[in-house]
């Protein structure tokens, strides 16, 4: 869990630098800093659906992952939870929003991908930590510019980080055989359109509820078995 504990601690550490930063800078250029965020996003986004090669587990995961997310109303659940923050630290209801979106804009950034799930399944199998390592070092860089547009959303991910990446170390035995390459790429290329969809929030251009998608990350392993 070592590489777990370091990951989650360079998220934290990167978004109180990217915070303090943010304090600094003026309206115009937090407003300029966020949308050169979002065309990164957006970057980000359309780089990893390349990493998929079945359109159908896309589809699929997508379609049943939005009846799930929108059954559960998560995105509602996360808004709640962001406005007992608001009224708790006494922010503003822009601020209310932007926790929202800055949790799960860099949890999904920090969590989606081979590095995250194969540098996992290594420390737990073997207790390799080295990919983790390097994973860290990356997320504290990325935290430092996402917190500085996206602010204390973006430090709560520390907490998805450590339990998603946590709860792979710890049933490494047991899930292994079912993540293997194929389904890590489509784990990757699903979460990758949602990671577009955020690009696209933060610009302005959409209003999507983000967080009601979620589960459709995890429906490749399940589809990949049955397809």
């Amino acid at each position: 869990m070592l590489g777990v504990i370091v990951n989650a601690a360079a998220v934290v550490a990167g978004s109180l630098i990217g915070m303090i930063f943010k304090k600094g800078l003026p309206e115009r250029i937090r407003d300029a800093v966020m949308k050169g965020v979002a065309l990164c996003v957006l970057y980000i986004g359309i780089s990893g659906t390349l990493k998929g090669s079945n359109t159908l587990v896309l589809i699929l995961s997508i379609v049943i992952g939005t009846i799930i997310g929108e059954s559960a109303d998560l995105d509602g659940k996360l808004n709640s939870f962001a406005n007992k923050l608001e009224k708790r630290f006494q922010k503003t209801g822009s601020e209310s929003a932007s926790l929202a979106e800055g949790f799960v804009s860099a949890s999904l950034l920090f969590c989606v991908g081979a590095m995250t799930i194969v540098g996992s399944l290594q420390a737990g199998l073997s207790g390799d930590n080295e990919m983790l390592f390097t994973k860290s070092t990356l997320d504290f860089i990325s935290s430092i510019v996402f917190a500085s547009a996206l602010g204390i959303g973006v430090l709560l991910s520390a907490v998805f980080v450590f339990v998603f990446q946590g709860a792979i170390v710890l049933l490494a035995q047991v899930i292994a055989p079912y993540l293997n390459d194929a389904v890590v790429a489509e784990m990757t290329c699903a979460g990758s359109l949602l990671i577009l969809a955020l690009g696209l929030n933060m610009l302005g251009l959409t209003k999507l509820k983000v967080m009601n998608y979620m589960p459709a990350v995890f429906l490749p392993i399940l589809l990949c078995m049955v397809m």
